[in-house]
């Protein structure tokens, strides 16, 4: 008699990975409790966690014995804890974590924490909606809806943490991306799959640029989080500057300036990962952060709350490291692209400030707003001269580059004569650029500034540049090339 034939490999293991599942499922849980709250933080005892991990503090609502030390405030709230956890348990992060504890940061609002309260560590890895479902919705920072339109229905997930494009799988910038903002298609030109920031001081029009920008771009898609903003403003944007037809093919993620700052630096994670898997669809999406000095600062108040050192000006070394690994994740790779645009919020109107230094030495090129131009009136109050992009001439032709240089060589002219012409020392004749700045400075500003429902497509933009640079210069069109 032949001896039996061997089990195939897939039946000798199907058994013991069953048992190893039921294993599993019947582990006792692991409970440990809240040891400390200080600040913006606190301490977990009695759980094995790693940096990053998410620990459920409080009792799930309908739990027996959940008393008022237990239960926290903020079940019920729109919002509050994560996507999946029962009502009553807030989520927190671990920020930093010994052998003995576990320094953590809470995603939502709990005023009524103490200590004692049980602390649950949950493995699972947080993901963002995605796809066709997201586009015209309001989210907050963990991607769930709060514009009370119901739940997104046929949404696919994607995870919230996932690394940037390998440099050599992003594809070159080739190609331009149109705005609708003259000063921006022609003076300081995007290209598909750049990132740009837009720096400036409070109050100088930097969300109205955004807005424009939102409007006026042919890209398929827009994401924008508003990381920090007043509670006010932010229906005034999606109302006002926005309009329905922005927002019809935009996804917006809100966190405003009273939610805790796990809450804030999420959501700017949460829209980074919503575009990043609109561009792994093949598409072509624009990401829109206002403020990535929001975002910075909310990362401080982790950091410092963790026990990091202040390092510069009060910001601890993790600040600059996120801010790395939240713009590089923008960018083109072999399907599609994310083209970033990220406003920075100078302190006191200093540009070399370490958050807009870093942000610049990362980004693909800066706008500049002056407070000047904006008191003046001029929108948008882009400074010309100050700005560059570092794409421009990978995505524009010769004659183009021509014209826009002939722009600035006047501007610049300008510029340098201001106080002679200001004093009435200046005299007519001594240099025939700031001649013909003085002379055609109607059609300079007319060509600069641009109302706030204005949209200019790109080729009118390129031949209105190409006049006035042929009116300065006294140059043919065809010379200029």
């Amino acid at each position: 008699m032949s001896a039996p034939a061997a089990p195939a490999p897939a039946a000798r293991w199907a058994v013991p990975a069953r048992w190893a599942e039921a294993v599993a499922a019947a582990a006792p849980e692991r409970v440990g409790e809240v040891t400390r709250v200080h600040g913006l933080g606190l301490q977990v005892a009695g759980l094995e966690c790693a940096v990053g991990d998410r620990v459920l503090l409080g009792e799930p609502a309908g739990v027996p014995g959940a008393g008022a030390g237990a239960a926290l405030p903020g079940a019920g709230v729109p919002g509050a804890g994560m996507p999946g956890a029962a009502a009553g348990a807030v989520e927190a992060e671990v920020v930093s974590s010994s052998s003995a504890r576990a320094d953590c940061v809470p995603v939502t609002a709990a005023p009524g924490l103490r200590p004692g309260a049980p602390a649950r560590l949950r493995r699972s890895t947080p993901t963002v909606p995605t796809g066709a479902a997201v586009l015209g919705r309001i989210l907050n920072g963990l991607g769930e809806p709060v514009d009370g339109l119901g739940p997104l229905r046929g949404a696919g997930r994607s995870p919230l943490e996932r690394p940037a494009p390998h440099p050599l799988d992003r594809e070159r910038i080739t190609q331009p991306l149109a705005t609708g903002v003259r000063v921006l298609d022609t003076l300081t030109t995007l290209g598909r799959g750049q990132r740009m920031g837009l720096f400036a001081g409070s109050g100088v029009g930097k969300s109205s640029l955004l807005s424009m920008v939102a409007r006026g771009t042919e890209a398929e898609v827009n994401v924008i989080a508003l990381i920090g903003e007043r509670g006010r403003e932010v229906r005034e944007f999606l109302e006002d500057d926005l309009g329905p037809e922005g927002l019809a093919r935009s996804v917006v993620v809100v966190a405003t300036a009273d939610e805790p700052a796990l809450m804030r630096r999420r959501a700017a994670f949460t829209a980074t990962a919503i575009a990043a898997a609109f561009r792994d669809e093949g598409r072509h999406a624009v990401l829109m952060v206002d403020s990535l000095t929001r975002v910075a600062m909310a990362q401080r108040e982790i950091g410092l709350s963790a026990g990091e050192p202040p390092a510069t000006r009060g910001y601890p070394p993790s600040v600059f490291a996120v801010l790395a690994g939240l713009l590089e994740r923008a960018g083109t790779d072999r399907t599609g692209s994310v083209t970033g645009v990220y406003t920075v919020l100078v302190d006191g109107d200093d540009h070399n400030e370490p958050i807009a230094d870093t942000a610049r030495s990362i980004l693909d090129g800066h706008v500049v707003l002056d407070r000047r131009l904006a008191t003046a009136g001029h929108f948008p109050s882009v400074d010309v001269l100050g700005s560059v992009s570092r794409v421009a001439a990978k995505v524009t032709g010769p004659g183009e580059r021509a014209a826009a240089a002939a722009l600035r060589r006047v501007l610049a002219a300008r510029r340098d004569a201001q106080d002679l012409i200001d004093v009435g020392a200046y005299q007519a004749g001594a240099n025939p650029l700031v001649d013909a700045a003085l002379a055609h400075q109607d059609a300079i500003d007319a060509f600069l500034r641009q109302g706030m429902d204005e949209s200019t497509p790109a080729p009118e933009a390129w031949a209105r540049l190409a006049g006035l640079a042929q009116t300065l210069t006294g140059a043919p069109a065809g010379v200029l090339a």
